[in-house]
């Protein structure tokens, strides 16, 4: 075995060794919890597995628990009382499910007593301020979770019992796997037999990559290597199992790949498995699976239920220079710890002990990770071993997971050269908001907003009394995208609504695409509702029939050059979309706007406006839009991932993050680069072009996937008990050929796509994540059955314009935390107005969300100005008043009730789809006319149905003063 250095062991160097097989270091002894832990298996786009040395197999008797085949497992408990560890006199205690622990010092075992798993630990019971949960603070270790609960919402908008964030310890356990041979392996090439090694890759548990030795021209190859995790039990562990033909010219040939949920292995028992990947062929690989205790303590988690947050311990390094001549100057030295987000850097000497700004590596705790010392080569590198002599630098390895935690460790490196070292436990404050609730600032806003909607509701709908708080409906404004079309149409509904005094009862307002234009330019005065928009809309006329060319001009392209060149020094990624986010300012301003999303906050602080929301779709670069995209939303207060449960502060947007936590904050970006993100017209790929221009795509579509075959239920798959429901099936990934592949790479790619650091990277699914509510609402895509290919694993998010998949903004608004009662639908999309509306009453029925029914029987050449859509039968589903943007009775009214005249007949035409309209999407410039008809025709759509209008409103309210037990059921 290893041996972990510590302070007394420091002549003891581990230089030039291959890093030893994870769990090989000393183990306490340690019982541990019992239950049928692990993790499933899931898909996911594979990738070219890379090379690792060859390690041997663990020195641990596992005789007394070899069963192979024999898979009855005991009735264990859910969970077991863990032996006392830690300092002398403490007291473990383990409280029921969920798991909550605490640690206790041995006199203080009366309070015991006190505690229950009930909701009394989070519930009114406690105090609102969970800070008061400190007082026990100072008698817990410092790894032991102690996190503000993530509120649920009352009926009344106030926060209430916790139901989301949970925090508690849960054990790790060690995985052993075994390789120990495959049969009849297929031929990746025609002139010899394969060359075969076999890949591992579990990234809950390291991000290394792990392989067996190469066999030569082998059918029937037997390794029997052994490899070691420790896995979390409460994290969906899904481990990936790739063959590969190894080649010496070309890239190694990736055979296929199994995906194995662990999940199915049972504590304490060994599995024997024989994965059939063709039947017909009878190829198979055997594999052993062992589960048992793990020696280290149970972690301290954060989870909602779907991410799961672990500990992260930081690693402080800088090294020391001793009796160097001045004329000598060191090379720095490179450390790298392949866990921790940093990875590599660059550290250089220093003459005194304690340096000021040390290198720092943040890792997961229970990764087992290694810290790797290149030293470069110099005088002081003949005491080097044999084997690394020949090289050019020597390798210093330290195991990470026996340092004590703030204990310098001091490692000699060659005569002159110390390397000092001390890991401590991060903070447990997560940066990420895990939680599916409205944050604290939207619950405090919509408070506000009430008393400005009640109002406003007495006096539209005439009412003689006040409205209570409870009878005010939610109200929200939805607008589509469509470019300056889009942008134009959206003043003049505005407009309207404000002369209806309707504006003032919604409190929210969402848009995408050019819709974003309009708000976003709205939103820089803080009282821009309270005023009146005819000057607004005049100085949005001014810019739209501009002339846009001297945007293009090169003394104007140069500065845009020095902008983009600040922004990537800053931190971002820059892309073709930040320079259309510049064009945008350009166009449709006069100066520079330094105002961000954040700044919008000033707009909401008394309730004064609606909140606004901008939609926009995560995706992926190389898959489908059908196949892969996840809403994301941004609001002054936060940006999101609704799926996950997952949001941070606007401003720390496009920062980097870590396991939860903010490792680098970058400037928070302008709102031009907002704009060009909203609006990212660029980012679409062929296969969305096709999408969008016919009916189906499924010929193209199926050339963009690899082959997935479920092998759960074949019969050659040994019935394996299962010691958990919440399990994947076992499948096979076979990649394509290279033919497909390059086509899928041509249809696929998006050249110009957003790309920001991403907040979720670190975090891992939950072991239940699947069967979570708040999940399943939007699991809607292929790639949510396979954990490891979804956002955590990823370096960076891929944002683009809405419309590319649906050209509406409801999304945000169909979250149950914001329950919202009427939705004004204000469409401006090009093409079927009715689109829009169809697909997300199909969405909803399809991920069972509270929506109205699609009942429009018109054709589209004789669509109404507005519909009123209602389910009476559905309590929860919210109220629609639909616009689709058409020219009807405006051609001959010019205002409700009053005729045109000969004269004015001509201002009645307004063509907003035919061949030669000057409304195309592709259009950043109007003629004056243009602009003035098409805000005059929306807003007259909106006042010639205020009746319908006042309708909506006064059932929305209605339902609200209605008491539950009278809804229909």
């Amino acid at each position: 075995m290893s041996r972990c250095l510590t302070v007394k062991d420091q002549p003891q160097l581990h230089k030039g060794c291959p890093e030893p097989q994870r769990g090989d270091t000393a183990r306490m002894t340690l019982q541990s919890s019992g239950g049928c832990p692990g993790l499933g298996t899931d898909a996911f786009i594979p990738q070219s597995p890379q090379e690792a040395e060859e390690e041997g197999r663990s020195e641990r008797n596992v005789s007394e628990f070899e069963h192979t085949q024999d898979l009855e497992t005991p009735n264990l408990p859910p969970l077991l009382p863990m032996a006392l560890w830690g300092s002398q006199g403490t007291v473990v205690l383990w409280v029921g499910l969920p798991t909550i622990a605490i640690v206790l010092p041995s006199q203080s075992s009366a309070l015991i007593a006190s505690l229950s798993c009930s909701e009394t630990i989070y519930g009114s019971s406690l105090p609102t301020d969970w800070r008061a949960a400190t007082m026990l603070q100072k008698q817990m270790p410092a790894w032991l979770s102690h996190y503000l609960p993530d509120l649920c919402q009352a009926e009344d908008g106030k926060p209430s019992a916790p139901c989301a964030l949970e925090g508690g310890l849960s054990p790790c356990h060690l995985l052993t796997v075994k390789v120990i041979r495959m049969t009849n392996v297929r031929q990746a090439d025609m002139v010899s037999q394969t060359d075969c090694f076999v890949s591992l890759w579990l990234p809950t548990a390291s991000r290394e990559r792990l392989r067996t030795r190469t066999i030569s021209n082998c059918p029937n190859p037997e390794w029997n290597e052994t490899f070691s995790f420790q896995i979390q039990s409460q994290v969906k562990n899904v481990l990936e199992l790739s063959v590969c033909d190894e080649d010496t010219l070309t890239p190694d040939d990736h055979l296929l790949t199994i995906l194995y949920d662990l999940t199915k292995l049972c504590f304490r028992k060994k599995t024997h498995v024989k994965f059939p990947l063709n039947p017909e062929g009878m190829e198979e690989l055997e594999v052993e699976f062992l589960l048992e205790e793990s020696p280290s303590p149970p972690e301290s988690l954060i989870t909602n239920g779907v991410l799961v947050a672990r500990q992260v311990s930081c690693l402080e390094v800088h090294t020391e220079c001793r009796q160097q001549k001045k004329s000598s100057k060191m090379k720095d030295l490179l450390v790298t710890v392949k866990e921790s987000f940093e990875h590599t850097q660059r550290v250089s000497h220093c003459r005194e002990p304690c340096c000021p700004n040390p290198a720092c590596f943040h890792y997961p705790k229970y990764f087992q990770p290694w810290m790797h010392t290149e030293v470069p080569k110099s005088q002081w590198s003949h005491g080097l071993c044999c084997c690394c002599a020949h090289k050019k630098s020597s390798l210093v390895c330290q195991p990470l997971d026996c340092l004590p935690d703030g204990q310098t460790v001091t490692l000699p490196v060659g005569e002159n050269c110390a390397l000092h070292m001390k890991t401590t436990p991060c903070p447990q404050t997560l940066d990420v908001r895990l939680g599916f609730s409205l944050c604290a600032a939207e619950l405090e806003f919509l408070q506000k907003r009430k008393v400005v909607a009640a109002q406003a509701l007495k006096q539209v709908l005439q009412l003689e009394e006040d409205l209570h708080v409870d009878e005010v409906p939610l109200i929200a404004i939805m607008a589509t995208g469509g470019g300056t079309r889009s942008m134009t149409a959206m003043y003049g509904h505005l407009l309207a609504l404000q002369k209806l005094n309707i504006l003032n009862c919604a409190s929210y307002i969402t848009g995408l695409s050019g819709a974003t234009w309009t708000m976003a330019t709205l939103y820089r005065d803080p009282d821009w509702s309270s005023k009146n928009l005819e000057p607004a809309v005049l100085e949005a006329r001014r810019h739209v029939v501009k002339d846009k060319m001297p945007a293009l001009f090169p003394d104007q392209l140069s500065k845009f050059q020095e902008e983009l060149r600040q922004r990537s020094q800053e931190g971002y990624k820059v892309t073709f979309t930040d320079f259309w986010g510049l064009l945008i300012e350009a166009c449709l301003g006069d100066e520079r706007n330094e105002s961000k999303l954040s700044d919008q906050r000033a707009a909401l602080s008394q309730g004064q406006n609606p909140l606004p929301i901008y939609l926009t779709i995560n995706v992926k670069d190389d898959v489908s839009n059908q196949d892969f995209r996840e809403w994301c939303e941004f609001s002054p207060y936060e940006v999101g991932l609704q799926k996950y449960g997952a949001f941070i502060p606007t401003e720390l947007f496009g920062s980097k993050f870590f396991m939860g936590r903010l490792m680098k904050r970058i400037p928070e970006s302008r709102m031009c680069y907002m704009l060009g993100l909203w609006s990212s017209i660029f980012s679409l790929n062929l296969l969305d072009a096709w999408n969008l221009s016919q009916s189906s795509e499924e010929f193209f579509h199926r050339w963009t996937r690899e082959r997935v075959h479920d092998i759960e239920d074949e019969p050659l798959l040994p019935e394996i008990p299962k010691c958990d429901a919440n399990v994947l099936d076992t499948a096979v990934v076979i990649p394509g050929s290279w033919l497909s592949n390059t086509f899928r790479s041509i249809l696929t790619h998006r050249a110009f796509v957003s790309q920001f650091h991403n907040f979720l990277l670190g975090l891992q699914l939950h072991t239940d994540y699947l069967q979570n509510s708040q999940f399943s609402i939007w699991r809607d895509t292929v790639l949510d059955g396979f954990p490891n290919q979804l956002t955590e694993s990823v370096n960076h998010l891929c944002l683009l314009d809405t419309a590319f998949f649906v050209n509406s903004s409801y999304p945000p608004l169909l979250r149950p935390e914001r329950k919202v009662d009427l939705i004004i639908h204000l469409n401006y999309c090009a093409g079927s107005q009715t689109k829009p509306m169809k697909q997300t009453c199909e969405y909803c029925t399809m991920q069972n969300i509270p929506f109205p029914k699609y009942e429009l029987q018109e054709e589209e050449d004789n669509l109404k100005e507005c519909y009123l859509m209602e389910n009476s039968q559905e309590p929860d589903a919210p109220i629609v008043i639909f616009f689709p943007l058409i020219n009807d009775t405006f051609q001959k009214y010019k205002a409700p009730g009053v005729e045109r005249s000969p004269e004015e007949l001509e201002q009645g035409h307004v063509d907003i789809y035919g061949p030669q309209t000057p409304y195309a999407t592709k259009e950043l410039t109007y003629t004056e006319a243009a602009f003035d008809k098409l805000v005059k025709l929306s807003e007259y759509n909106i006042l010639n149905n205020k009746d319908k209008l006042l309708q909506a409103l006064r059932l929305a309210v209605e339902r609200k003063k209605r008491p539950k037990s009278q809804c229909p059921s």
